[in-house]
């Protein structure tokens, strides 16, 4: 996984690690600026039916979301099993760190159980990303 340019990040959340998503929540900024957000929602029939938000995120917020993904790396990972237990997948991408729990990364450790400190950091991690959704992306107008 590359590194993105000029500083740029990336963040991305999916829930449901190895199946069609439910959702996805998607920040994209750089760091001491504003950043977007956009959440993406799959519901009804085969989750064919797509609810999308969006928002902005203060620069002090990008700031402290960078600081709190910080210690994803190095984390294990594993392509083939949700090794967290969240059913969660999470896409980290920022010029210092390059980390995705369903991919095997380079510089993390290796495809093993994770400890309950690794696990209690990555559930951190997924609840303020969720939290941070929930407070600045809203729903789209026409």
């Amino acid at each position: 996984m590359a590194p993105p340019p000029s500083g740029e990040f990336s963040i991305r959340l999916t829930k449901s690690f190895g199946q069609t998503p439910t959702e996805k929540i998607e920040i994209i900024g750089e760091p001491n600026r504003f950043a977007t957000i956009k959440v993406t929602n799959h519901v009804g029939a085969q989750n064919q039916t797509i609810i999308a938000k969006e928002g902005s995120i203060q620069a002090d917020d990008v700031n402290e979301l960078l600081s709190l993904v910080r210690p994803l790396e190095g984390l294990p990972t594993n392509p083939d099993e949700d090794v967290y237990g969240l059913d969660t997948r999470v896409i980290l991408s920022t010029f210092e760190v390059q980390w995705d729990n369903g991919e095997e990364v380079e510089g993390a450790e290796a495809a093993t159980n994770p400890t309950e400190e690794n696990k209690q950091t990555f559930k951190e991690v997924v609840d303020s990303i969720n939290a941070l959704a929930r407070q600045t992306a809203k729903n789209r107008t026409s």
